[in-house]
């Protein structure tokens, strides 16, 4: 189970520098202007050529590869709730890339996201201990 969890941190760790480069890409591309072709046009050629963007799709490339490895390993009802630690790595990267503010409130957010992605590891670590061995009598101590 810890190579599970070392491999499931790194991919959050990646997802998350992953969010905020494209954050940062499309901050870097604008707003969109209308809905029209030659302004859909205008956004996709920006985001292919946006050095941010590319990076931040390679990271969650990354990422979505090493959550197809995870899921293949353990069931999902433990690997997809234990991806919610991701939004604690983001929140982290967001401040210190972007510089954004993180509210008291968010960090609260977050610590219950912690506690429940404790709570489910929790839960898998006590399906892993082995079962007592039964015990059995002898028929001739009758």
């Amino acid at each position: 189970m810890t190579k599970i969890f070392v491999i499931l941190i790194f991919a959050l760790c990646v997802e998350a520098v992953g969010v905020v480069f494209l954050s940062k890409g499309l901050k870097q591309i604008g707003e969109v202007q209308s809905i029209s072709a030659r302004e859909i046009g205008r956004i996709i050629v920006k985001g292919a050529t946006n050095p941010s963007m590319l990076f931040g799709v390679a990271l969650e490339a990354a990422f979505f590869g090493a959550l197809l490895y995870l899921l293949s390993q353990r069931d999902v009802s433990l690997i997809w709730p234990l991806t919610a630690l991701g939004l604690v790595i983001t929140a982290l990267a967001a401040k210190l890339i972007l510089k954004e503010e993180v509210s008291a409130v968010r960090w609260a957010g977050i610590l219950l996201i912690v506690i429940g992605a404790s709570l489910v590891r929790y839960s898998e670590k006590a399906k892993e201990k082995p079962a007592p061995p039964a015990t059995t009598v002898n028929p001739i101590e009758r």
